[in-house]
């Protein structure tokens, strides 16, 4: 079981089993979304369970895709496409050990120019 919460404690989730490997997304939306790189992990949804999600807050960023922060202390925490199997969940929001590494790098064609990406974690300038 792998549990974690936004910053206040307001929220908190779970998720059983194994957590699959992260990736960081390098794209505009997510880089000011998270205030640098997304980094999370696509949890099934029959996985996952929620707490506090009374204090959820969904931002709809595009057409299919709405974001969840906390209403209390801001925490980014959810990146959701409503009926898809999975849910995004932030990496940071994970108590450790997560057991987990980086899988790869996305959207890295839209990388901000002030870092470089290290490690050898492949590299996708767009998704498959």
């Amino acid at each position: 079981m792998h549990r974690g919460s936004c910053l206040c404690g307001a929220v908190g989730f779970e998720v059983e089993g194994d957590l699959p490997g992260p990736d960081a997304c390098h794209c505009s939306q997510c880089r000011r979304w998270s205030g640098h790189v997304w980094a999370s992990t696509d949890v099934p949804r029959e996985r996952f369970r929620l707490t506090g999600e009374d204090q959820v807050r969904w931002f709809q960023s595009s057409e299919k895709v709405r974001r969840g922060f906390c209403a209390i202390c801001g925490s980014v925490l959810f990146w959701d496409v409503p009926g898809r199997s999975r849910i995004a969940v932030a990496m940071g929001a994970f108590e450790s050990p997560t057991g987990t590494r980086l899988e790869k790098h996305i959207f890295t064609a839209d990388k901000g120019d002030y870092y470089e990406i290290a490690g050898d974690a492949p590299q996708e300038p767009t998704p498959p």
